[in-house]
């Protein structure tokens, strides 16, 4: 299976996306957005920034737990990971991300 983008809609009539890897993981989650386009430009810039070794931004929670968010190149943040247990499984998720970000497949479920 391979990697997609799931375009999804909230009970409050918002937007936001996740990056699934091919194993269905969720590796990135976006923000909420008010309207579809502006969705789908989170997914649009996840595609052109995810190589970018430099946006991304390796984060300690407080409760020990290890997470990162993706950057656009105006600082603004396009998704954040799920929270890790090591800081070693961060690091394979940003990997993941930089591998799979750049699919094409949006899987729009609104």
């Amino acid at each position: 299976m391979s990697a997609s983008y799931q375009l999804d809609n909230s009970s409050n009539g918002k937007f936001h996306f996740v990056l699934k890897a091919g194993n269905t993981q969720t590796i990135l989650t976006s923000q909420m957005y008010v309207d579809k386009s502006s969705a789908l430009n989170g997914i649009a810039s996840v595609q052109a920034n995810c190589a970018d070794n430099k946006l991304y931004e390796a984060m300690d929670s407080k409760n020990g737990k290890f997470y990162f968010n993706l950057k656009a190149p105006n600082h603004q943040v396009i998704g954040t990971s799920q929270m890790y247990t090591t800081a070693q499984s961060r690091e394979k998720g940003i990997q993941s991300v930089k591998e799979n970000g750049a699919c094409e497949i949006i899987s729009d479920n609104t």
